[in-house]
């Protein structure tokens, strides 16, 4: 029984988990461009590595790794570097993750930047534990999620979203309709040739 669970441990530790990390760094930055239909690589911002570092060190600070554990002397050397790659994965897979769920550019891509920048800064100084630590994170990833890729992707979307249906119709007829060109300062010039 303990030739299993060391073996399923060993397959777990360096085979699936780093396959897995790898997976997400790969794949975090991958888009769908709207018009072309085609892949579009996204790579991480500046700001997603400043993200990540905050997060191996909460990771480090929670013990849900243990440094001494997997880098020592007395392991063999073939472990540690494929604990230090795994890190390294880990690192990258982190960064991955934010660039997937931070708006791409604009006001809201700072927005959300600094939202996750405070949430990791004020966890660095908070008492935690491994698991309420992950709690905490499955909140703040599917939160950012669910507000990127439903709220945000439902208002902007060219075709009109569900969340911009509502908002209309929930909306509509408290404001009266003007004509386009209705409180312009042109229109009154008598340049009538531009509209």
């Amino acid at each position: 029984m303990n030739a299993y669970a060391d073996r399923n441990r060993a397959l777990l530790n360096f085979i699936v988990l780093p396959t897995l990390l790898l997976s997400v760094s790969l794949l975090g930055g991958l888009r769908i461009d709207g018009q072309t239909r085609q892949f579009v690589f996204i790579a991480p911002p500046l700001v997603t590595l400043l993200l990540a570092i905050l997060l191996m060190s909460l990771f480090l600070r929670v013990g849900a790794i243990d440094l001494r554990r997997w880098l020592t002397i007395e392991q063999p050397m073939l472990i540690n570097v494929s604990h230090l790659l795994t890190l390294i994965a880990l690192f990258f897979a982190s960064a991955q993750a934010f660039n997937s769920v931070l708006p791409e550019n604009g006001l809201l891509h700072w927005m959300f930047s600094f939202f996750f920048l405070w949430t990791l800064w004020t966890n660095q100084f908070s008492i935690f534990d491994a698991r309420r630590l992950l709690r905490s994170l499955i909140v703040l990833f599917g939160t950012a999620f669910v507000l990127k890729h439903l709220v945000i992707a439902g208002l902007y979307a060219p075709e009109g979203g569900w969340l911009r249906k509502l908002a209309s119709t929930l909306l509509q007829g408290i404001a009266r309709r003007f004509a386009a060109n209705a409180g312009r300062s042109d229109a009154a010039d008598g340049d009538w040739d531009s509209y």
